[in-house]
């Protein structure tokens, strides 16, 4: 088969076409004919050598992909031979094949394409797992989304959207705040030229948020501290800002204020499948319904993998960068 490795650590270019055996499927683990692959930030980072490669998973970059289901183990799964998925993976996504544990595979919303729904694992596995599972995200309360425009961004923003939750997001244009608002944000808030912190606590009349979903950190911290509600939950899921922060401790104990980390790679097919479930009952009928839709910004060509990774380093997208295959 067809696929795209990482040559060596460094800039976009190492990542080269090359032929590889197609990966064999273990118990518990299907074969995908993949027509299409998402581009993540965590793709980049591996590239980079920042993302180590979890024991026993391809080295091949690639965290989710979407095709047909060609061999391997359905047994104890509602899939055949031949049914259409997606499926989020440890790596190997960059290919034209790609195994997947079947219990990380969810069918095709209806009414999508294969494209459209590779677009959808890793971003709404983590967007789930963040804001519903880790910080109870419920009832009226209200979010913050810093990154409104990326992927996981725009996944968050409709999904706390359509279920009723006040979402405020941080983008680094007008025209990106603007798009934040058409997908379901309260208000769109320009980092470049507007203190965030401010912004959410005129417009919660002082009281602040109940979760922030952060992918910044750095020097965010103490901001994000000041404009959580009390006990507001923040949930780290990157740090593209910087891995160390100065926080107000003492914030922190009286306003009964929670900071959780998580990355979602190393975490067991359990775990994983336990989100597929919640996926398919909460998430895919209002994708089915057209409530909640993917946002993709440009397709490439496998071959043309490292053009889709100087793109994502540009951060001139909205939503996601995809290779068809």
């Amino acid at each position: 088969m067809r696929a795209i490795e990482i040559t060596a650590y460094g800039k976009p270019e190492v990542l080269q076409l090359c032929e590889r055996p197609v990966p064999q499927p273990r118990a518990g683990e299907v074969l995908i004919k993949v027509q299409a692959a998402g581009i993540n930030r965590p793709d980049v980072f591996q590239r980079m050598g920042h993302y180590p490669v979890p024991a026993g998973a391809s080295d091949l970059p690639g965290l989710e992909v979407a095709g047909e289901i060609v061999a391997g183990d359905v047994a104890g799964s509602d899939f055949k031979l031949g049914d259409q998925v997606c499926a989020l993976v440890q790596g190997g996504g960059y290919a034209e094949y790609c195994v997947a544990p079947v219990l990380q595979c969810l069918p095709i919303p209806a009414g999508l394409t294969a494209l459209e729904a590779a677009s959808l694992p890793e971003n709404y596995f983590t967007v789930w797992s963040n804001l519903f599972d880790l910080s109870r995200l419920s009832g009226a309360e209200s979010l913050l989304v810093q990154g409104g425009t990326s992927g996981i961004g725009v996944a968050a923003i409709q999904i706390a959207a359509v279920l009723g939750h006040r979402v405020f997001a941080t983008a680094g244009t007008d025209e990106k705040c603007r798009i934040t608002e058409s997908l379901g944000a309260e208000r769109g808030i320009n980092y470049r030229n507007e203190d965030f912190a401010e912004v959410v606590k005129s417009l919660t009349a002082g009281v602040g948020v109940d979760v922030i979903l952060d992918m910044v950190a750095g020097d965010y911290l103490p901001r994000e501290i000041n404009c959580l509600a009390d006990d507001g939950r923040l949930a780290i899921i990157a740090l593209l800002g910087g891995a160390r922060a100065e926080l107000d401790m003492g914030q922190v104990l009286r306003r009964r204020l929670t900071i959780t980390g998580s990355t979602l790679r190393p975490r067991s097919i359990a775990f994983k499948a336990a989100i597929a479930r919640q996926l398919l009952v909460r998430v895919w009928p209002l994708l089915e319904a057209k409530s909640i839709k993917p946002v993709i910004y440009q397709v490439f060509a496998l071959e043309q993998a490292a053009q889709a990774h100087r793109l994502m380093e540009s951060s001139q997208h909205v939503g996601k960068i995809m290779l068809q295959i």
